[in-house]
């Protein structure tokens, strides 16, 4: 028996790029936003941008929460994200 493929939405990268220039920071203030400063990086945050790596699951709520959506939002490629006007 072969490993099982993991899956991962494709458009999860997009939306968390989205978020983090929805509200005009950097990545590295994206980090602090969050509240994981002390445990990831600016480079963490890139890397969930392009796609090479998966956030954890606190971290995906984490971003829900800063913009106030659900994660059905961040994991469902059928769902559009649509960011409140208060963080544009």
């Amino acid at each position: 028996m072969g490993k099982a493929k993991r899956i991962t939405p494709e458009k999860l990268a997009e939306k968390l790029l989205q978020i983090r220039e929805s509200l005009k920071l950097s990545q590295s203030e994206m980090v602090d936003r969050l509240g994981f400063a002390d445990s990831f990086s600016r480079n963490y945050i890139s890397a969930f941008e392009l796609g090479t790596r998966e956030p954890p699951l606190p971290i995906l709520l984490a971003y829900a929460r800063l913009v106030g959506i659900s994660t059905d939002v961040l994991i469902d490629d059928n769902l559009e994200i649509k960011l409140p006007k208060k963080n544009r």
